[in-house]
């Protein structure tokens, strides 16, 4: 072996020598254990993709989940197709009305949204439940059908063990003050905006 690729290998031993100590170093500082809260935000694409995916690990470990979508439902979703038929440890919950530009009832919605809201907050209390999804929820406070005063308060005061996912596009800066791990989607590229249609099982 040439000296020029035995260099390459010791720079590269010493390299990952210094990465794992860094990691090794930071899981080590990681003392506290409890539920989090998590924000994932942002105008790209893969939010609820993101939070489902928390979804299915927790059901392969076999923890109970519950997940709450404020504004899917008025049509079916993959989502929906196979986790109200397919698993017992997962309470799914849809709104059921769709998005807010289709209705056009601001009346219905906002009392949509609360009967929805009631369902989450039972989630928020029962410690059986180890993750709870509050899908799209950012909504909700944005165009003021829920009271974010109400909303933080039931956040704030659940089970230690239970971590909650919230997401969404804006939501305001008490829920990202609130959350433990804020994650933002940026949009690149979107399909949709090149006139393609969204397809199912990927984008519903």
């Amino acid at each position: 072996m040439d000296k020029k690729s035995d260099s390459k290998k010791n720079n590269h031993k010493q390299k990952m020598q210094k990465l794992k100590e860094s990691v090794d170093a930071s899981i080590a500082a990681a003392t506290t254990e409890k539920g989090i809260g998590i924000l994932l935000t942002g105008d790209g694409k893969g939010k609820t993709s993101s939070a489902l995916g928390m979804v299915l690990r927790s059901l392969g470990y076999g923890f109970k989940v519950g997940v709450v979508q404020f504004i899917k439902g008025a049509h079916p979703s993959g989502e929906a197709k196979f986790f109200l038929h397919n698993h017992p440890d997962i309470t799914f919950h849809q709104m059921g009305t769709g998005f807010t530009w289709e209705t056009q009832d601001r009346d219905g919605d906002i009392k949509a949204a609360l009967e929805t809201w009631a369902i989450a907050e039972n989630m928020l209390k029962d410690e059986s439940y180890y993750l709870v999804v509050l899908d799209e929820l950012t909504y909700m406070l944005s165009f003021k059908y829920l009271d974010e005063e109400r909303v933080l308060k039931t956040l704030n005061s659940r089970p230690k063990n239970q971590t909650v996912v919230v997401t969404g596009r804006g939501g305001g800066k008490a829920l990202r003050d609130w959350a433990d791990t804020v994650s933002e989607v940026k949009e690149v590229k979107h399909a949709f905006n090149s006139g393609i249609m969204a397809r199912e099982g990927v984008d519903y």
